[in-house]
């Protein structure tokens, strides 16, 4: 009788622990992880994100951004994705027009990548050239077997005198 009832308990703790634990294979969690290469594919979606800003590519942009994004530039006002993609699409194309993006950091953790980086923006405006150099930091999330940017914060950086 005992030894019946042991084993009794000995089965249904083996149950127990095979069912909270997974099986030797599978992943941890129900969520698709990114693959292992999932830096070089947000700095290549971060590119992608540049071209389709000079080329006021509407389309590549509600691709890149999740319904959810968000960008602030320095102290203003929050844009949501609809208003970003109005204000970088607006107007006519500048054929000057060049974006560098350096000092590129990466971190990539689970489902979530952020970069933090430099952006120099080159132009004409109204005949004069310029140049913008912000400091931006870019949340992306992984989410439906891709990379999507969920929120961006650029910064400008003050030209030295």
């Amino acid at each position: 009788m005992i030894r019946e009832r042991n084993g009794k308990v000995l089965c249904w703790t083996l149950a127990c622990c095979m069912a909270a634990s997974p099986l030797a294979g599978e992943p941890k969690n129900s969520k698709t992880l990114p693959p292992a290469d999932a830096k070089q594919q947000v700095l290549n979606l971060e590119r992608e994100w540049v071209d389709a800003e000079i080329k006021h590519d509407a389309a590549t942009l509600r691709r890149i951004l999740d319904d959810k994004f968000l960008v602030s530039f320095g102290p203003n006002r929050p844009y949501d994705k609809e208003t970003f993609i109005k204000h970088e699409t607006s107007g006519e194309v500048d054929p000057t027009e060049s974006q560098t993006l350096t000092d590129q950091n990466v971190i990539i953790d689970n489902d979530t990548a952020v970069i933090v980086g430099t952006d120099t923006l080159r132009g004409t405006k109204s005949g004069a050239a310029y140049t913008l150099v912000g400091r931006y930091t870019v949340t992306y999330i992984h989410r439906n077997g891709q990379w999507v940017a969920l929120a961006e914060l650029l910064v400008e950086v003050p030209q030295a005198k």
